[in-house]
């Protein structure tokens, strides 16, 4: 056994456990308020909702966009300088609406390796009342990373091996508090759907009679989940001074509005009342029962994951179920699968009986969630066509997390919440040079930017040394 410190090391040893998560702080100040009018032009405009503008323009006050459009001799550059607007000549380069994360763990977690940095799980089986959006660090070291890849906005959930871990929140990229980061802090609640087939596996410990008495358990304990949300609300609904319950309180949204939304039922989000259910579904089996589940219940969902998702296509598309794809660089779902099958599933989902709906997500750690472009280039590589794969990290997105009524598009009302790059953002060898939140510009600096000047200067240094006095005789 160890000896025991000594008495005096013990508040040294406090102060160092305590500062060490500090060291991982973005020390960035968050982008101020847009103070100015700005207008973009000479660009590559890429709007989402309608074709690519190729000598375009963007301008924008208080933080919604007022215009977009072909930039011509109706502008005057120098009477707009003078009445206040910051004119910035985007000659060569491509306007693109912020990026969205459409699942994701950025701002819950930060070193795999400590625990006390992560906050991606609650404890218990089934916590609807939690939202992952409390949650979140504004101070990641991570958010700065891939903010500085064009990802603006981001869809965080929670995430454990609970049946029902959360509700997930959207989250803007910049912010001082949880509060001015949120688009949306309760977007809709998670639900790892059960494995619906026993398998084998060399690490499986359980027989098929075990699985299947699992799978009825969990498929009944989401059963009455909602049954009793169900009867709570239309409780509530008849007697507001019965108890409140948090939990069954969280899930009211989740069902379509008593009464219509002309009658006072105000929508959440692209017109609609009802929130999703996000149900994490990547099995053939596991999607007919999520779907089959949601019939019963009227309920509106979302599958994420979804590698099976092609196989289920017409059910998908008949009742406009759309999917979050977590990811393209990973292995086929089976040993004898395709190679290219995670590559091709966007494709897949685009092409089959008029298009599912879907987004795509990187499928990576927080820490590499700046890659989610290149997952989506490597669909447009396997066959996705290139507008739809820009869509399905942008408007998609926001369309499938019901923020697309301000985000995820260039139009005028919208939020101005876009970048510049040098070229085109699928290509790994592109830059984002500027960018901003709400019309607020941010600051594109973060730990990798300054490492790389660290271990340039370095390099530098080293392979000019500097000169040696020669001896004195």
């Amino acid at each position: 056994m160890a000896s025991p410190l000594p008495s005096a090391s013990l508040p040294l040893c406090a102060m160092l456990a305590f500062a060490s998560p500090a060291l991982a702080q973005d020390l960035l100040p968050k982008a101020p308020p847009q103070s100015a009018p700005i207008m973009i032009y000479n660009a590559t405009v890429h709007p989402v909702s309608g074709p690519p503008i190729a000598d375009g323009f963007v301008m924008f006050s208080d933080g919604n966009i007022n215009g977009v459009g072909t930039f011509g001799p109706q502008i005057d550059i120098d009477k707009n300088r003078q009445n206040g607007w910051t004119m910035i000549d985007a000659t060569g380069k491509h306007i693109y609406p912020g990026l969205i994360a459409a699942y994701s763990q950025i701002g819950l977690t930060e070193f795999a390796a400590v625990r006390a940095t992560l906050d991606t799980t609650e404890v218990g089986g089934v916590t609807p009342e939690v939202r992952a959006g409390v949650a979140v660090n504004p101070d990641s070291t991570l958010i700065p990373v891939a903010r500085s890849n064009g990802i603006l906005l981001a869809g965080v959930f929670p995430t454990s091996g609970a049946l029902c871990p959360g509700r997930a929140s959207i989250m803007r990229l910049d912010g001082w508090t949880t509060e001015s980061m949120a688009a949306d802090m309760e977007a809709g609640l998670t639900i790892n759907w059960p494995n619906i087939r026993p398998f084998n596996a060399p690490w499986m410990n359980r027989s098929r009679e075990e699985q299947r008495a699992e799978t009825d358990t969990a498929l009944a304990a989401v059963e009455k989940l909602f049954t009793d949300a169900r009867a709570y609300r239309d409780a509530r609904n008849a007697d507001a001074t019965l108890p409140t319950d948090l939990r069954l309180e969280a899930m009211k949204p989740l069902f379509a509005p008593a009464a219509p939304a002309s009658e006072g039922a105000a929508p959440a989000g692209n017109g609609h009342a009802q929130k999703p259910v996000f149900i994490l579904a990547n099995d053939y089996d596991q999607i007919h029962s999520a779907v089959a589940f949601a019939d019963r219940h009227k309920l509106r969902i979302v599958i994420v994951g979804g590698m099976d998702a092609h196989l289920a296509a017409d059910l998908l598309k008949a009742r406009d179920i759309p999917v979050i794809i977590t990811g393209t660089h990973r292995f086929p779902k089976r040993a004898d699968g395709d190679y290219d099958e995670p590559f091709s599933l966007p494709a897949k989902l685009h092409n089959a009986g008029g298009g599912v709906r879907f987004a795509i997500s990187s499928g990576e750690e927080a820490a590499n969630e700046r890659n989610l472009p290149y997952a989506v280039g490597t669909a447009v590589a396997h066959g996705l066509d290139r507008d739809q794969a820009v869509r399905s990290m942008t408007l998609s997105a926001a369309e499938v997390l019901g923020v697309s009524d301000r985000f995820g598009s260039l139009e005028p009302g919208k939020s101005a919440t876009l970048f510049i790059t040098d070229g085109d953002i699928l290509e790994i060898t592109t830059a984002v040079e500027r960018a901003w939140i709400d019309g607020r510009e941010l600051n594109l600096a973060n730990k990798q930017t300054e490492l790389e000047k660290k271990y340039r200067e370095k390099y530098r240094q080293l392979e000019s040394p500097p000169s040696t006095p020669a001896p004195k005789p």
